[in-house]
């Protein structure tokens, strides 16, 4: 992080580190476009495309910091701006809407998207609260002029009256009346989100605050070494990371754009979380009854990093990988980030991919809410909705039948979510058991080394214990009659 979380309050300053009627800009003639910030302006923009066009700021915002060539001290403000204010956005919204006496949805979204950098920069950065208020009203003024520059100044001045802590105490719900509301506006999340982690927590809800905190977060990079290609050990030694705990393919990288790296760009690497490494692995390593014939599948192949990780692992034993995308552009992701390996794409619906059944080992990595990842896709914890889940385990119950069709006797298939959500995992599982007589195995065994996983017989992970995404994983095996 270029400017770090959550100052002290420095000696003579007010709430929110103000002096008075310094705090606002001192210039009155309309700034340029090109004499704005550069970072802000690359952080606002991202936030547009976000807001306007429902844009994922992980994939914008690496673009646009290629194509307007900022310097590496630009590129770390504005990485940080956007993905902060994406993340704390439920904050920010209810602190703005008090400042400006009036709900967010009324305010102009471009006004918007200005006053989410500024109050982010007030509230939790060392940024200058003078600096914070100024380059927020010089994006206004350049584009808009100066009557709706004169509003975000205000509201800003507001904003920067209190501090985050005091924000916290005069808007969160009660901490005794109601502990998970509070915990979800404390570290921004809607309250479902919450609720639902909590729930998954089961006897360790206790650990919720500790969950909140780690989405809240700024996420390193993790990469993979592509198995038979180059170790751990020496992709640590070239980028200048650090091999990771639990995945014997894992490097962790704090700092850099991971796609400028010599092994990612000669696809020796690529960005992987480690928790994903540790799904693909784990059905490698699960016990079949008879042997291994090297026919294995990834049902849920895009983007295709784990299909590319199976392919590699496949690959050092003459094994081979069948890939199943429904969606074209998606399987040609999968092409291109497992060529040179032995997997074949299949454009189908995984419910119905037409394949000849008889595979020995099976990845149903199925679409999910995606609540594990939120701290690498901080926008999609604010376009998620409740509703959204009986959809989605409708078609995992469908996928993982699916797949257990295809399986021979004494395959494996191994069934994962980048979700925590109960609905979507140990609920799907135990219909799988009920429906299709699979075996459910101890998911535990094929983690080795890798502690704190529970009572079993799946796995979840979490961020704030594991470090990786919350994944969930579940290997089940088809019985022999």
């Amino acid at each position: 992080m270029s400017e770090a979380r959550r100052p002290a309050r420095r000696s003579g300053q007010k709430p929110g580190g103000h002096t008075g009627r310094n705090t606002a800009p001192r210039q009155t003639r309309r700034p340029t476009q090109s004499a704005v910030d550069p970072a802000r302006t690359a952080a606002r923009d991202v936030l547009r495309a976000v807001r306007e066009r429902d844009a994922y700021a992980n994939l914008v915002l690496p673009a646009l910091l290629r194509e307007r060539k900022l310097d590496s001290r630009d590129a770390a403000l504005a990485t940080e701006l956007t993905y902060g204010a994406a993340r704390a956005q439920g904050l920010l919204d209810a602190v703005i809407a008090d400042a400006a006496n009036r709900p967010v949805d009324e305010i102009d979204g471009s006004l918007l998207d200005v006053l989410r950098l500024g109050a982010y920069q007030l509230l939790r950065t060392r940024v200058a609260p003078h600096a914070a208020v100024a380059t927020s009203v010089d994006l206004v003024r350049a584009e808009f002029g100066s009557g709706r520059a004169g509003f975000v100044n205000a509201v800003l001045r507001r904003v920067g009256e209190r501090t985050e802590d005091e924000w916290i105490d005069r808007l969160a719900p009660d901490p005794e009346r109601d502990p998970v509301g509070h915990l979800a506006f404390r570290y921004p999340h809607p309250l479902w989100i919450a609720q639902a982690f909590a729930h998954a927590l089961g006897a360790d809800a206790g650990e919720l605050a500790e969950v909140l905190a780690a989405d809240d977060a700024r996420p390193i990079v993790h990469l993979v070494a592509r198995p038979g290609v180059i170790t751990a050990e020496e992709l640590a030694l070239v980028t200048g990371g650090e091999i990771g705990p639990w995945s014997p393919y894992a490097v962790h990288i704090e700092h850099g754009d991971p796609g400028r790296l010599e092994p990612v760009r000669e696809g020796m690497a690529a960005v992987q979380d480690e928790g994903s490494q540790l799904v693909a692995r784990a059905l490698t390593l699960a016990p079949l009854i008879g042997e291994d014939k090297g026919r294995w599948l990834d049902l849920c192949a895009g983007p295709g990093g784990k299909a590319a990780l199976l392919g590699a692992l496949a690959a050092l034993d003459g094994f081979a990988v069948d890939a199943v995308e429904p969606v074209e552009h998606r399987a040609d992701l999968v092409r291109k980030t497992a060529r040179d390996l032995p997997v074949t794409v299949h454009v189908a619906d995984g419910r119905d991919s037409g394949l000849e059944p008889g595979y020995d080992r099976i990845l149903v990595d199925a679409p999910c809410t995606g609540l594990g990842s939120l701290r690498r896709r901080p926008e999609s914890r604010w376009r998620r909705r409740p509703e959204d889940v009986a959809d989605l385990v409708k078609l995992q119950k469908e996928l993982l039948g699916a797949a257990i069709g295809l399986l021979r006797p004494g395959g494996v298939v191994l069934y994962s979510t980048c979700s925590p959500h109960v609905s979507e995992t140990v609920a799907v599982v135990s219909d799988a058991v009920r429906r299709h007589g699979v075996e459910q195995l101890d998911t535990r065994e094929l983690l080795p080394g890798v502690p704190k996983l529970g009572d079993g017989p799946g796995v979840q992970l979490w961020t704030h214990r594991h470090g990786t995404d919350a994944m969930f994983m579940a290997a089940l095996r088809k019985p022999v009659e």
